[in-house]
């Protein structure tokens, strides 16, 4: 669970008709954490962080994350503290509410898509 004190970033998405809840958010760590590996791999200034989403996945939606130097006909570009990012719209629909974190923890490191939105209903028909 992410506390609030932990959301630095409130970035609207833009969608008409969408309101404060469909923002989406990063923790201070994901931009810290995104800063640090531009820097760390010389990252291009220009590159934009591209989030996205695909179908796959326990429930239903696989989320994905890397640098891109391209922006296509149907992207939104959105930025927040010096960070570039691009998200073609039909994933834009479901990062709506969505909070991208970064954990260091027991379970290892890396990059969580935390939505509020996913009833954590496995989409593989398991159990």
């Amino acid at each position: 669970m992410i506390a609030e004190l932990d959301i630095i970033e409130r970035i609207p998405t833009g969608i008409v008709g969408a309101g404060k809840q469909d923002d989406f958010l990063m923790t201070r760590k994901a931009i810290e954490t995104v800063g640090q590996i531009k820097e760390t791999n010389d990252v291009p200034e220009e590159y934009y962080l591209r989030l996205g989403t695909r179908p796959g996945g326990c429930s239903g939606m696989s989320y994905m994350l890397g640098f891109d130097s391209e922006v296509n006909e149907n992207d939104r570009i959105l930025e927040t503290n010096g960070i570039k990012m691009v998200i073609d719209n039909h994933s834009l629909f479901y990062l709506q509410g969505v909070t991208l974190d970064y954990t260091d923890g027991a379970q290892g490191a890396g990059f969580v898509f935390n939505n509020p939105n996913n009833d954590h209903a496995c989409g593989c028909g398991g159990a």
